[in-house]
């Protein structure tokens, strides 16, 4: 079934809460809304592409230098590296691949660690 993005926008219930939107071979398709500074974190076992479907999106890193993203541009964080995502100028629209059970604030857990709602089927 195909999914219409600009619907399924509307259904992400807050900033920095991921909604799934679809499975793929393991991963997560997943759509989220970022605003503001979220929380350092990183994921060990696992990678995470960020695609940037709208706003202007930093990713922020201890060990190598800033990533700012726009739209129709996407980044893979590698597993393990520490980073930092923020949307200064206001929401960001993303599109999030990570392996199923992935937890939104990687390592750190705390008062952001989503468990990310589905979309209706």
């Amino acid at each position: 079934m195909p999914v219409d993005l600009a619907d399924a926008f509307t259904r992400v219930p807050a900033p920095w809460t991921p909604l799934v939107v679809g499975t793929l071979n393991g991963q997560h398709v997943k759509i989220a809304v970022l605003d503001g500074s979220f929380v350092w974190h990183q994921h060990p076992d696992a990678d995470e592409l960020f695609h940037v479907l709208s706003g202007r999106l930093t990713l922020r890193f201890r060990d190598r230098p800033d990533q700012v993203l726009g739209p129709g541009q996407l980044t893979i964080v590698p597993r393990g590296v520490e980073h930092c995502p923020v949307a200064e100028d206001g929401p960001v629209q993303v599109v999030l691949f990570e392996p199923i059970g992935t937890r939104n604030t990687g390592d750190v857990g705390g008062a952001r660690t989503v468990v990310p709602a589905h979309l209706p089927e």
